[in-house]
């Protein structure tokens, strides 16, 4: 299935020179977000997962479905102060400015075999931040799937030693 047609891209947005790619059109379509759901759950099972983990916000729409289809958990990371209980924290650097993400810190058990979802690879920010946090916690990140990776981003010399799945590549 071509996915691309299910993405919409705004310019100039979040700010100025960014080219935003929004999947909200392919959760619109219930064939193409089921399609992409299961390509990463195949992923998913291929790599022996035990549980998934998502970035704020985004990663949370593709990765709760993908751990329903799988039958296992899901662990969200979050901004700071969104998460209740005791939280472990790292920073990041993004294509447009420096941020913190959290994670419970019993969201991982020591030896868990994790996959990362998200919409978007970019830099890498975002997604480095989350390994650092999981292999904190005593997780090993088994891989990383992505629906968009944003090419001549380098984000996935940021993931060198990590396997991904991508569904389909931009410019970046």
């Amino acid at each position: 299935m071509d996915l691309t047609q299910y993405i919409a891209s705004i310019e100039n947005y979040p700010q100025e020179g960014i080219t935003f790619r929004d999947i909200s059109p392919l959760m619109a379509d219930g064939k193409a977000y089921s399609y992409a759901v299961r390509e990463i759950a195949q992923f998913a099972c291929d790599h022996d997962i035990d549980m998934i983990v998502g970035p704020e916000a985004r990663g949370f729409i593709i990765g709760c479905p993908v751990a329903v289809e799988l039958g296992i958990g899901f662990a969200p990371v979050r901004k700071p102060g969104k998460l209740p209980r005791k939280v472990i924290s790292a920073d990041y650097e993004k294509e447009y400015g420096v941020d913190t993400l959290t994670m419970h810190a019993d969201a991982i058990k020591p030896g868990q075999r994790v996959l990362i979802v998200d919409d978007l690879l970019a830099t890498g920010g975002t997604v480095k931040a989350t390994i650092e946090l999981i292999e904190k916690l005593g997780g090993v990140v088994a891989g990383c799937a992505f629906i968009i990776e944003l090419d001549g981003l380098n984000g996935r010399e940021a993931l060198e030693g990590y396997e991904c799945k991508v569904l389909m590549n931009y410019p970046g």
